[in-house]
C-alpha cells in the first residue's frame, strides 16, 4: 500500500489515495450533520496515521490515534449528547469558551512542540505541534457541535496545505485545500442551523 504511483502529474501511493477519499467523505457528512461521518473519521484517521508515520509527521500520526478515540466519543455525543439524551444541536461558544479554546491551543502547541523537538527526528516540530494542537481543538469542538469548529478548521487547513507541500504529500495538500472550501461551506450551513436553534429556543421560552 506504500508503493509510489503517478496521479495527475504527481507521485502518491495507494494508502494516501484511500485516506484522501475517506477524509473527503468524512467532511462532507460532517457538513450534513450525519452521524455516519464519525465512522469515516475513524477509518480515515487509521489510514492517515500510517501515511504520516512514513513522512515523519509524528505529531500528526499521534493525532490520528487521538482522533479515533475522540471520534467514538463524538459519535455518541451527536446521537445522545443533549441534556435530555436527544441528538445534539449546533450551538456557539460563549466568550469564556473562546478564551479556554485559545489557551488550550497555545498550551497544546508548547507541549507538543517541545515533545517533538526532544523525542523525535521530525524536521518541523513547531509547525507539526501547532497544527496538531489546533486540529485536536477543532475535533473536540466538532464533537460538541460548536459552530466555531469550522473557524478552527479553516485556519488549520490553510496552514496544513503549506506543510504538506513541504513534505511532498501532494495529494494530501490538495485534500486540505479542498477542506478549506468545505469548511467554509460547513460554517455557512451550521450557522443557519445555529440561528434556527436559537430562534426555536426563544419561541419555547
Amino acid at each position: 500500500m506504500n508503493q509510489a504511483i503517478a496521479l495527475l502529474g504527481f507521485v502518491t501511493n495507494p494508502l494516501e489515495l484511500v485516506s484522501f477519499v475517506l477524509a473527503l467523505c468524512n467532511v462532507a457528512l460532517n457538513i450534513r450533520q450525519s452521524h455516519w461521518a464519525w465512522l469515516f473519521a475513524i477509518v480515515s484517521s487509521a489510514t492517515y496515521g500510517m501515511v504520516f508515520f512514513h513522512s515523519r509527521l509524528y505529531g500528526d500520526m499521534g493525532l490520528q490515534l487521538v482522533f479515533i478515540v475522540v471520534s467514538a466519543w463524538g459519535w455518541y455525543q451527536w446521537l445522545r449528547g443533549a441534556a435530555n439524551g436527544a441528538q445534539l444541536p449546533v450551538t456557539r461558544l460563549a466568550g469564556r469558551g473562546w478564551a479556554l479554546a485559545g489557551a488550550g491551543w497555545l498550551l497544546g502547541f508548547a507541549v507538543l512542540a517541545w515533545f517533538l523537538q526532544t523525542y523525535t527526528d521530525t524536521d518541523v516540530p513547531r509547525a507539526d505541534g501547532f497544527l496538531t494542537a489546533g486540529s485536536l481543538l477543532g475535533q473536540l469542538l466538532l464533537s460538541r457541535k460548536k459552530l466555531e469548529n469550522w473557524h478552527i478548521w479553516i485556519v488549520v487547513d490553510v496552514l496544513y496545505v503549506g506543510l504538506y507541500l513541504y513534505k511532498n504529500l501532494m495529494l494530501t495538500a490538495i485534500l486540505y485545500a479542498v477542506f478549506v472550501v468545505m469548511a467554509a461551506l460547513g460554517l455557512r450551513a451550521w450557522k443557519g442551523a445555529a440561528d434556527g436553534a436559537a430562534a426555536d429556543a426563544m419561541v419555547l421560552k
